[in-house]
């Protein structure tokens, strides 16, 4: 009957794998740009109020620096980045100089994250990218945001990059000051074969899984066969396989560093797949 070998297998998953990051953050204000007048004079106009949001270059007051007997042309402050209107320090009526600010406008309403990203990790991360919080404060709950704004430089003492998010549900419970534990979510694949990492043999540089078949001259029998694959993503002991093998297909988890191709095996135990969700 020859030797058979004792493992233990799985079957490869059809479903999602998320790579990730995980950075510890704190959360700070929003931070706030001042927009000013280009003339010094009366605000005849204000187009907004506090609690608006507004685009970029949008109209914020009208200056009118006529005085009696001279007449200019009326000067419109403009907002200098999209945000909310936080502060109107300009009144209408009220007579205002190049030095006083107009408007204030926060980035995003109330409160961001702030966390500092290692130079190796720079190129994984991006605005727009979602990400999941939770706060010391509060253990149970958890919390979306969103990638909001990467620092343009890298500071050379740290090697790292500031970077900002915006909370996607802001909560007046969350207070500046607060320590996050943050995952930004760097690729999220929803329809990939996975299996456990630790099926995969690497050898010379290759890596390979072994999938049982029937053995064709004796069906009482069952043989591990090689098959080389092409890992993906690996996170949290969980591997992404691009080629090589299929959704539904039992692979050998336990006892594989033994076998050759064509070894016969004889199954011990059948481990659960991986859900298919992350």
């Amino acid at each position: 009957a020859g030797m058979e070998f004792a493992v233990n297998t799985t079957t490869a998953t059809r479903g999602q794998i998320r790579e990730y990051l995980l950075f510890s953050g704190d959360i700070v204000s929003s931070s706030t740009v001042d927009a000013y007048s280009d003339v010094a004079g009366k605000v005849t106009k204000l187009y907004v109020s506090i609690g608006d949001r507004v685009r970029k270059d949008d109209p914020l007051a009208e200056i009118d620096p006529s005085r009696p007997g001279m007449t200019f042309i009326p000067g419109v402050a403009k907002a200098p980045i999209a945000g909310t209107v936080v502060a109107l320090p300009a009144q209408l009526g009220m007579t205002i100089s190049q030095a006083v600010p107009v408007a204030r406008l926060s980035r995003t309403e109330g409160m961001e994250l702030r966390t500092y990203v290692a130079e190796r990790f720079v190129s994984k991360v991006r605005i727009g990218l979602q990400a999941e919080v939770s706060l010391d404060a509060y253990p149970g709950r958890r919390y979306t945001a969103t990638v909001s704004e990467l620092s343009p430089v890298l500071d050379p003492a740290s090697r790292t990059m500031e970077i900002r998010l915006k909370l996607t549900s802001p909560d007046s419970s969350i207070k500046a000051g607060m320590f996050a534990k943050i995952k930004v979510i760097t690729q999220d694949k929803p329809d990939i074969v996975k299996i456990p990492a630790n099926a995969v043999v690497r050898r010379f540089g290759e890596s390979y899984v072994f999938a049982l078949e029937p053995d064709p001259q004796n069906p009482d029998r069952t043989l591990a066969r090689r098959r080389l694959v092409i890992p993906g993503i690996l996170i949290d002991d969980k591997l992404e396989i691009r080629e090589g093998l299929k959704a539904g297909e039992e692979i050998v988890v336990r006892g594989q560093t033994l076998l050759e191709d064509g070894s016969a095996v004889n199954v011990v135990e059948r481990l659960a797949p991986l859900p298919v969700a992350d």
